[in-house]
């Protein structure tokens, strides 16, 4: 009798996000589908990396409906910044060959508002990410 070690979680994560049913399913939802999209990325980071790096990120509908509007918009900018690092150090840990960190945020989803489609580009990026090292927790653990 062979002992192997599965490190494989048994509650597999989806790798499904992407930009254009969240786009599409938002329209039809009056935004709520966007807010459950978000709330997953952070839950999945969170049960990915929190064990490594001893973080947790803020759920999104808390940032969204408390600390966001106290804030002026202040929350949400240190948000994305600091969950588009920890996605990235939590890739580069693995070693999952895709570069994604806060300068994407900061290029994309803030310079990128002036081209329109930059805020776009980031959320594919950040889901594509997600997808990736929720892929990689799925057969790692």
């Amino acid at each position: 009798m062979e002992n192997t070690v599965n490190t494989a979680p048994v509650g597999q994560l989806k790798t499904n996000k992407g930009l254009l049913k969240t786009i599409l399913l938002s329209l039809i939802t009056f935004g709520i589908y966007l807010l459950v999209v978000m709330s997953s990325v952070s839950d999945d980071i969170n049960i990915v990396a929190s064990r490594h790096d001893g973080k947790k990120t803020m759920h999104f509908c808390l940032l969204t409906f408390v600390f966001v509007p106290i804030t002026f918009g202040i929350a949400g900018i240190v948000w994305f910044h600091k969950i588009s690092n920890r996605i990235g150090a939590e890739l580069k840990r693995r070693g999952v060959a895709y570069s994604f960190s806060a300068a994407d945020y900061w290029l994309w989803n803030v310079l990128g508002k002036l081209i329109v489609v930059g805020p776009f580009i980031y959320l594919h990026k950040m889901f594509q990410a997600v997808n990736k090292m929720n892929a990689h927790y799925n057969i790692n653990g």
